[in-house]
């Protein structure tokens, strides 16, 4: 995993995601999921791509379930774009980085 993705949790989601100063694209995953392990490294080149723009952070859903449900998060791996303490978009599964870059670039 790259030091730019941060690892976020149920105690300072709302600090590192919602009050932060730029956008963050939030990695809802789990352990198990094959999808998210294949989605990884492209999280992580994005984190290197965008960085000083977005920040990456990745949730464990089975680790921070009173997240995971705030959010409603059903399939994993589910991204999350906020921005200014709103969400911006939303994607479900893993995708290619170009889907990515283009839902990035568009917010």
């Amino acid at each position: 995993m790259s030091d730019k993705v941060t690892h976020v949790g149920d105690a300072d989601f709302d600090a590192a995601v919602l009050q932060s100063g730029e956008p963050v694209l939030v990695d809802f995953w789990a352990e198990w999921c094959g999808p998210c392990k294949m989605i990884s490294p492209v999280l992580d080149e994005l984190a290197e791509t965008y960085g000083g723009k977005l920040k990456v952070a990745k949730g464990n859903v089975d680790e921070n379930r009173a997240t995971a449900i705030k959010y409603h998060v059903r399939a994993t791996p589910l991204l999350l774009l906020c921005k200014d303490g709103q969400i911006q978009a939303t994607q479900t599964g893993a995708v290619g980085k170009g889907k990515l870059r283009q839902t990035l670039d568009q917010a």
